[in-house]
């Protein structure tokens, strides 16, 4: 069982070992930009990706091939604001492209951020510069979501994005056949954050639990900036809902919704409360008694069921603890390591040029994949190269039990 611990920050929001570089085209030596909101509530989940990404490159030896590679931290969040913030995005979409020498991003954590950067990266005159996500899960970037998505994205024509996990049109889903099949569920509350992740994901889920035969019987935002949400969980409590589906991140004022959703519905035990991976990894959530007993889901295998299963996941958050004195804050942070090992294998058979790189994993007829034996969660994949997405769809259930993100089952989408 995973217990995720506060832990700090590997180094300053800054370069990890970062070698002068003459920054021309196909040098050897390389760099990886990673882009996460280093400030916040995100703080740790960040924080523990950046350190699986730098241990993982440390076991390759800091090599991709002939490639020498390190790594440039980018904060895309500011203390004002305490989460990712759109001006910052802005700013670190031109700082990667200005910086010579790097050549891939691995980020961002949040879905709104990367609709920001990426558009930059892709018409980037060197590039386009490849962006690969260990988190974002809005479909919109991939495959067609909102109006213009994803092709306005891409204004160079050349796809540039890739993701490890699945998009929420599969998290979605698979969380309302879950209330809707499992828990017996049957009028749902469907909130989001207002952000492009929370309206995704909330879309998502009242689609398919109204396909499956339920009521949506009230879907709203949430403002962050409330001091109390105790009337919008009374007007909850009037319209007769069962459920409730939180979509949206938890640094959205997770910690107030929570409280106020128990203090008016009562307990996770009494009243089905459900929220997707944009409330995982937080440590503030997992000590708090409110979120005892929530429903979650994560886009993958959890840390919990990387343990469990051992192989190469159970094997490289021992060699994390060991490490660094802790087990990883985030499932997240495992994946970043994948998103670096996908980026690493592009790199090494590249030439070396952000054109090269990103050629190298999009683009072509044949899939990159990673074995099950090889790959660093030990669940085997492939990127589909026209769209970006990874083929793997598993969708992890879990309930918060003792403060810990545990593993109730992977659901089968129906």
């Amino acid at each position: 069982m995973i217990k995720s611990i506060k832990i700090g920050a590997l180094a300053a929001a800054g370069a990890i070992a970062l070698a002068a570089c003459s920054g021309s085209s196909g040098s050897s030596s390389l760099v990886v930009g990673t882009d996460l909101p280093l400030q916040g509530a995100s703080a740790d989940a960040s924080t523990a990706t950046n350190n699986a990404v730098a241990l993982y490159l440390e076991q390759q030896g800091g090599k991709a091939g002939s490639y020498t590679v390190t790594i440039k931290q980018y904060d895309d969040s500011t203390a004002a604001k305490g989460a990712w913030d759109d001006a910052q995005c802005a700013k670190n979409a031109q700082d990667h492209v200005a910086n010579a020498a790097e050549v891939a991003v691995m980020g961002t954590y949040n879905s709104g951020c990367a609709k920001i950067e990426l558009p930059v990266l892709n018409q980037d005159p060197t590039g386009p510069m490849l962006m690969v996500s260990h988190a974002n899960t809005n479909p919109g970037l991939t495959v067609a979501w909102d109006p213009g998505e994803p092709e306005k994205f891409y204004p160079s024509g050349v796809r540039n994005y890739a993701r490890v996990i699945p998009n929420d049109i599969y998290q979605g889903t698979a969380d309302a056949q879950f209330a809707f099949q499992d828990r017996k569920v049957s009028k749902c509350a469907v909130l989001n954050d207002t952000q492009t992740y929370g309206q995704g994901i909330a879309k998502a889920f009242a689609d398919e639990f109204t396909k499956q035969g339920g009521t949506v019987v009230i879907d709203e935002g949430w403002d962050a900036k409330q001091p109390n949400y105790t009337a919008l969980f009374q007007k909850i409590k009037a319209s007769g809902a069962d459920c409730v589906f939180f979509g949206g991140i938890y640094d959205n004022n997770g910690g107030i919704l929570m409280k106020d959703s128990v203090a008016v519905l009562g307990d996770n035990a009494t009243f089905f409360k459900m929220a997707p991976d944009g409330f995982s990894g937080y440590p503030d959530l997992q000590g708090m008694p409110e979120g005892e007993g929530l429903y979650m889901s994560f886009a993958g295998k959890s840390l919990n069921g990387m343990v469990k299963a051992g192989g190469n996941g159970g094997k490289f958050i021992a060699d994390y603890k060991a490490k660094y004195g802790v087990d990883p804050a985030s499932s997240y942070s495992i994946y970043g390591a994948s998103a670096m090992q996908i980026i690493l294998k592009a790199i090494a058979a590249s030439d070396g040029t952000r054109k090269g790189v990103n050629a190298a994993l999009l683009g072509g007829s044949t899939p990159v994949c990673l074995t099950e034996a090889e790959s660093i969660t030990g669940v085997g994949f492939c990127i589909d190269p026209a769209t970006g997405d990874v083929d793997k769809k598993a969708v992890t259930i879990q309930t918060m039990t003792a403060g810990a993100e545990t593993d109730l089952m992977v659901w089968d989408i129906k």
